[in-house]
């Protein structure tokens, strides 16, 4: 972001010919064809899609044990049912009782 001179705004955006970047956001077809690109340097890419950024940030942040409405701020979701199906519960380790006390 400091790069490309972003301070607000969308973080996804289209580059111009010489490097100029755009203020619009991608699409949300253009941000899942950057994501399963990338998901093909090494990784299936078909279990990737455009909401992977957001599916990540929600289980990392989960993980950290964030506050789930501050969880829900950054991707804007409108609902916490809507957040937790961004969360893969089978990566979280955090709100395991055992886990809590080192077992």
């Amino acid at each position: 972001m400091e790069a490309a001179g972003i301070a607000t705004g969308p973080v996804f955006r289209s580059v111009r010919q010489h490097s100029h970047v755009n203020s619009e956001p991608l699409s949300d077809r253009a941000v899942a064809l950057v994501v399963q690109g990338a998901a093909a340097a090494g990784l299936d890419a078909t279990n990737y899609a455009g909401h992977s950024p957001r599916a990540g940030v929600a289980t990392v942040t989960a993980e950290a044990d964030v506050a789930e409405r501050t969880i829900m701020a950054p991707p804007r979701h409108k609902s916490l049912p809507m957040m937790r199906t961004h969360i893969r519960e089978d990566n979280l380790l955090c709100g395991n009782a055992a886990a809590s006390v080192g077992l």
